[in-house]
């Protein structure tokens, strides 16, 4: 079986048993922190998380773990009305990051939940992820544009 049905029938279950154990929030912020870095997980994980780890151990299914738990973030997000968002910056940016989370609730009329990050290589600007999308506004993307366009120039005239 497709291993991308698998985890999402996993995932709609362990929704199920989030949704009726009242505790979806803890479980929700356990299972961002596992994704971003299994080794620095929150110990003791919560029971829920335990018992979805135990019934793909049983059922021979501990490698579609990762799949599962992206699944139930995509559907958890979906269910709360959550957008995830990240921004990165050249430099820090004291008042962007509430600037862009005010801006994107205004316009999504979701929760925004915004994770930020400092890459010098941006050199200047920022770019922004909303689920699919990307908004990139750097200096490093628009010299790379330029850059694109000159050897395209380049190439013409030969």
């Amino acid at each position: 079986m497709n291993q991308g049905a698998v985890a999402s029938r996993y995932a709609k279950a362990f929704l199920e048993l989030v949704r009726e154990s009242g505790r979806g929030e803890q479980v929700f912020a356990q299972v961002r922190a596992l994704l971003k870095d299994a080794s620095s997980a929150p110990q003791p994980l919560e029971p829920d998380i335990e018992k979805l780890v135990l019934l793909l151990r049983r059922n021979r299914r501990l490698d579609c773990l990762k799949f599962v738990l992206n699944d139930f973030v995509r559907l958890w997000c979906s269910d709360q009305k959550i957008l995830l968002a990240r921004l990165v910056t050249a430099v820090p940016s004291p008042g962007l990051p509430e600037r862009i989370e005010s801006l994107l609730k205004d316009r999504s009329g979701c929760r925004i939940i915004l994770e930020t990050e400092v890459d010098p290589d941006l050199l200047g600007g920022f770019i922004i992820e909303l689920e699919n999308e990307t908004l990139d506004a750097s200096v490093r993307r628009q010299i790379d544009d330029i850059r694109r366009s000159l050897v395209q120039k380049n190439n013409r005239i030969i």
